[in-house]
């Protein structure tokens, strides 16, 4: 890629855009690319923060990014790199430590958790005993934010599919929340190893081959050009790829091939009609260099090559020959190295592979086992060194191992975690004690969203043991990944299978398995497989905890046997029997406490119940006391936000939305992000953000399948729904709606689709379809009968007015209005007022329309439900109410986002303290601050609380 001159004299045949920086190679055929690059790096706040490069090996990516780093270093940019280390994928946080450590003055400024948090991740202080994804995602944020109130910052991560996982995940976390500042994030990665965090929306430059003229003008511009028969042998084999050009002709020039006619020859120099050395086999051109090398030589690139770190600030380094010896002399003619301010580094990762497995397999374990005595200091390294060192099986390598998984688990690390128990697995003489390290080492893959690898771990497992235990808590842990994905189908049928097949034997197993299966079909919602969870339920014994106790190698079962059965039949078919699944309540909260896990799932129950207030107190005691730990159980942590969006506190709601997608995102499960963007599209139209509701709503359906995941595609259809409700649409919103239910009226999720009822009604009436509209809602009130929530049949009775003949509509209004309960839905019950003030006002009882119409309007604007306070508002005038603007309809023209912030900050928050909050950097959140005061009247931060004084402690403003 790099075009090679002469003796200085050779003119440059490629064209070479004008921007390229001073000083830097010239490049042969990448206008283009080079072009895009400098677009991304010089503007102050890019419309494309992130840009992903993505090549095969030697298309010249890191070149490219050497161009852009000279770039952005001359418009004095800051600039923060890395590269990836195969021998580091394994360590947590190793490549952002690496990354951030020029900025370690940023760290110490950071607040006392994040601080914390940031340096248990990187080792240098004590591990949490409960690692917070989250804090540690805000942390760099926060830290990129601040480093770059100094001026713009680019972050440049080279070789991205080497680093380790936890890195990645941060790194993703902050740079999905930095869009607007001057901060720019370049990645390199292979083709096919797209990085974990950076999916398929994430702009790419994918850098291919060099086209045919632009290689023909690279291999000439070499001091001894190709010619003849030889030059085009390296054209055809080396396919555009510069690397591969360079190499290629290099072998042919060492060995005598330049001239017109020459014979092609292999690599030993012998006259050969066959091929060059193809590119798949470059590792062999690098190797042949070697044979040369002085014996010192060849053993100091050896152990460089085991080494292969990036950090050479490593006790590791004492074992290689210093950067001033003699012995790295030849390698550097040879150019097999390079010097570098912190010792000899390899040319290429190529070199590194060629010089490794040119060694024997003797020579490479002593290697190992010279870096791992120099490592005494740092257990993690030397443990990985001695399990490289290892050529039979070493329980002491594996003890090692596993402690280094757990100090990795601690910091977060779940893949480092993985690979640790993985190899100790490997390394275990004794084949039980191999099946369980793997079986941990799925448990903490789960946590890394590679349901590939899971998968290969559990299949490890069945090839080990017959331990029936063992294979089930495999059987589990897949499950409890691949529930997360799109393949609902597949995966059910796996958990239910294998929880029948444990029945009998090992009933606490099955429960165990049949509650991963029960939440596959939530998300799914087919009715057989309702019926399956049902049937493998009733085959177990009553006292599941019982039988748990007698299973002792299953400790995590009969710790859950009760309150697992009542949580299958909940997640199940929360309407059937519903009044004993919520006499249960109280003695399943009772036993969830001092239990996260345990706590948030009874919230989940509650829910699934419509028992909304127990859900909203779980959630908040489950995460004040214990904060963001990961996903919530089974990842039904769309459970949480909906609950905050059924009670009105939208701030609440979108913070578990931003929680839930933020790990959903990072890796790679689309279900759940889909599902948080279904919550998000429903608050943005309950809040008048009509066409960002339709965006959200849009990604929710575009990342699922309906017939895989019909509970997203019904939230989802409901979000669109409401959204064309607040902008009149009623034809548009009738035709989302009745997607909500199927042909016959029968609904397409068994329990997302029944809150639609009275938004379909509504619909119904306003396009002409009131007849069809009824046919479902009496559909479903036969079908619910007497298990209906309070809630629910407040909504049916509110739809049964809205499609009654006028005349007969009052005493369903007063029954959707009648418990006292259905306050807890205040959105809900504010509609409901609205439809009676409406009907009494058009029956002339004007006097007994003003008191719901005035409850119903106040509640409107508490909650900042925008298009319905405009209703509300117009219909309180017909009536002859006083309607005068009060203070807080002045959010009206923020956004949501900047709704949120404004309700914060008027509470005495930070930037800093709201940035951690809503997983925004500090200086986003001082911009929408400072884009909403003029829209607010004022001017200066004191004043935001007496101007939303009474609107911001009413739940609809609540973050």
């Amino acid at each position: 890629m790099y075009e090679e001159q002469a003796g200085g004299s050779r003119a440059v045949a490629a064209p070479i855009p004008e921007s390229a920086p001073e000083g830097a190679p010239r490049i042969v055929g990448r206008d283009a690319e080079l072009t895009r690059l400098f677009r991304v790096v010089d503007a102050e706040a890019s419309a494309e923060p992130v840009l992903l490069l993505l090549g095969d090996v030697g298309v010249g990516k890191s070149t490219l990014l050497d161009h852009a780093v000279r770039r952005a270093e001359e418009r004095g940019t800051r600039v923060l790199r890395a590269t990836g280390s195969e021998s580091e994928s394994h360590l947590a946080f190793s490549a952002l430590h690496l990354l951030l450590r020029p900025v370690s003055d940023a760290v110490d400024a950071l607040p006392e958790r994040q601080r914390a948090a940031l340096r248990g991740a990187f080792g240098v202080g004590p591990a949490p005993k409960e690692p917070d994804a989250m804090l540690i995602g805000v942390a760099v944020l926060h830290l990129l934010s601040a480093v770059g109130e100094r001026g713009a910052v680019l972050v440049v991560l080279d070789d991205a599919h080497w680093c380790d996982h936890a890195s990645l995940d941060a790194l993703s976390f902050a740079a999905r929340r930095l869009a607007g500042e001057p901060f720019t994030l370049l990645l390199a990665a292979r083709t096919g190893d797209r990085p974990p965090g950076f999916d398929h929306h994430v702009p790419t430059l994918t850098v291919g081959a060099l086209d045919d003229a632009a290689a023909g003008r690279l291999l000439e511009a070499r001091p001894r050009p190709m010619s003849g028969r030889t030059r085009r042998q390296i054209l055809d084999q080396a396919a555009g790829n510069p690397l591969a050009l360079r190499e290629l002709a290099r072998a042919a020039t060492a060995h005598g091939t330049t001239g017109p006619a020459a014979p092609a020859r292999d690599t030993s120099g012998t006259p050969s009609a066959g091929p060059l050395p193809l590119t798949d086999h470059l590792e062999q051109v690098f190797a042949a260099r070697l044979d040369n090398l002085p014996a010192v030589t060849r053993h100091a690139l050896l152990l460089l090559a085991a080494m292969d770190t990036v950090d050479s600030e490593t006790a590791a380094q004492a074992a290689l020959p210093d950067a001033r010896d003699e012995a790295w002399l030849p390698a550097e003619q040879a150019e097999l190295i390079r010097g570098s301010g912190r010792g000899p580094r390899f040319s290429h990762p190529l070199v590194r592979s060629a010089v490794y497995h040119a060694a024997s397999p003797e020579a490479r374990s002593e290697a190992h086992s010279a870096l791992a005595e120099r490592l005494g200091d740092e257990p993690d390294r030397r443990a990985w060194h001695r399990a490289a060192a290892a050529t039979a099986p070493d329980a002491e390598a594996a003890a090692e191992l596993a402690q280094t998984a757990d100090r990795a688990r601690r910091r977060r690390g779940h893949a480092a975690a993985a690979s640790a128990l993985q190899r100790a697995a490997d390394l275990a003489p004794r084949r039980a004690d191999s099946a369980r390290l793997l079986v941990a080492a799925a448990g903490q893959a789960v946590l890394t969203g590679d349901l590939a690898w899971v998968e290969e771990l559990a299949a490890g497992v069945r090839a080990r043991t017959d331990d029936a235990a063992l294979l089930a808590e495999a059987a589990a842990q897949v499950g409890r990944l691949a529930t997360l994905t799109v393949r609902h189908t597949v995966v059910f049928s796996r958990l239910a299978d294998a929880a029948a097949e444990s029945a009998s034997a090992r009933p606490a197993t099955a429960l165990d398995l049949l509650a991963g299966a029960a939440v596959t079909g939530f998300y799914c919602g087919q009715e057989d497989q309702r019926r399956r969870v049902r049937a493998v339920l009733g085959s177990l014994p009553r006292d599941a905890a019982g039988a748990a106790a007698a299973e002792a190698a299953e400790s995590r079962a009969a710790a859950s046997g009760t309150w697992l059965r009542a949580w299958v039949r909940t997640v199940a078919d929360p309407f059937d029997n519903r009044a004993e699944l919520v006499s249960l309540l109280p003695r399943i909260a009772a036993e969830a406490r001092g239990h996260p896990d345990r706590l948030t799932a009874f919230a989940v129950m509650a829910w699934l119940l419509d028992e909304t207030p127990q859900a909203v107190r779980a959630f908040d005691e489950a995460f004040d006391r214990w904060g963001p730990r990961g996903p919530l159980p089974d990842a039904l942590g769309g459970a949480a936000a909906w609950s905050y969006v059924e009670q009105g506190r939208w701030g609440r709601a979108q913070e578990a939305c931003a929680r839930s997608g933020a790990l959903g995102s990072a890796v790679g499960l689309d279900h759940t992000v889909a599902c948080a963007a279904a919550v998000e599209a429903t608050v943005l139209a309950y809040q008048g953000d009509t066409a960002a509701a339709r965006a959200r709503a849009a990604t929710a359906l575009a990342l699922v399948d309906p017939l895989e995941s019909r509970s997203v595609a019904v939230y989802a259809r409901r979000a669109l729904g409401a959204a064309a409700l607040a902008d009149g649409a009623h034809d548009t919103a009738y035709d989302q709606l009745r997607r909500v239910f199927t042909a016959d009226g029968a609904p397409v999720h068994y329990h997302a689709s029944y809150p639609a009822l009275a938004d379909l009604a509504v619909a119904g009436v306003r396009s002409g379809r009131r007849e069809e509209a009824g046919r479902v809602v009496e559909r479903a009130a036969r079908t619910l009968a007497d298990d209906a929530s309070p809630r629910l049949r407040a909504l049916i009775e509110r739809a049964r007015g809205l499609l009654a003949d006028p005349v007969d509509a009052e005493p369903h209004f007063r029954a959707a209005l009648a418990d006292p309960v259905l306050t807890h839905w205040p959105f809900e019950y504010a509609q409901a007022l609205l439809d009676l003030a409406e009907w009494l006002r058009r029956r002339r009882r004007i006097a007994e329309a003003r008191a719901p119409l005035a409850e119903a309007l106040e509640t409107f604007r508490r909650l900042g439900v925008r298009p319905w306070t405009e209703r509300a508002r117009a219909e309180a005038r017909a009536a002859g109410l006083g309607v005068a603007d009060t203070a807080p309809d002045a959010l009206a023209e923020l956004s949501p986002q900047q709704r949120q912030i404004v309700g914060l900050a008027a509470r005495g928050m930070t930037n800093r303290e709201i940035g951690e909050r809503l997983f925004l950097s500090p200086r986003t959140v001082g911009s929408h601050l400072y884009r909403s005061f003029p829209k607010l009247g004022i001017t200066a931060r004191s004043q935001l609380r007496d101007l939303l004084e009474g609107a911001l402690a009413a739940p609809g403003q609540q973050a």
